[in-house]
């Protein structure tokens, strides 16, 4: 990597002080991500935007959920101690494709065991408070928290 990409600088910047050119060429990006145009041509004269002002701004513009990649979170669980709930959660998370980073669990007190568990959800294919809502259905689960996100 050429020292002039170390030297760039990036910043957050609010959509309302976009210039209109920038904020088309991250319309007419989406829609090729999203396979709603099969190529630049249609996704630019979808949204009104010159092919010389997409190839100019599409490596420098991103949505800020591009930016943000990995998202890491920590929860923690009371469940009651009977076979298979252990198992029966990790499941659910992998189900919705959240990556388990670290699993911590205490040694069962009175029929109960705290786990704490870490997950990358970046890839997710559910948003996060509806996989909590699910977890805390789950008849053995006492209470779930996020205890932290970041990353």
């Amino acid at each position: 990597m050429a020292k002039k990409d170390f030297e760039r600088k990036f910043y957050l910047v609010r959509e309302d002080v976009l210039p209109e050119a920038m904020k088309k060429t991250l319309e007419a990006k989406e829609l090729i991500d999203r396979h709603r145009a099969d190529s630049v041509w249609e996704a630019v004269k979808k949204v009104d935007l010159s092919r010389s002002a997409f190839y100019k701004y599409r490596d420098t513009v991103f949505p800020f959920h591009k930016v943000v990649t990995e998202r890491i979170i920590t929860l923690f669980f009371h469940l009651e101690d009977r076979s298979g709930t252990l198992s029966e959660l990790l499941g659910l998370v992998a189900k919705y494709e959240g990556n388990i980073l670290t699993i911590h669990q205490t040694i069962p007190l009175q029929g109960r065991a705290n786990v704490t568990l870490s997950l990358n959800v970046s890839n997710m294919t559910i948003e996060l408070d509806e996989m909590l809502a699910e977890l805390e259905r789950l008849e053995f689960v006492d209470t779930v928290e996020v205890l932290g996100s970041g990353g």
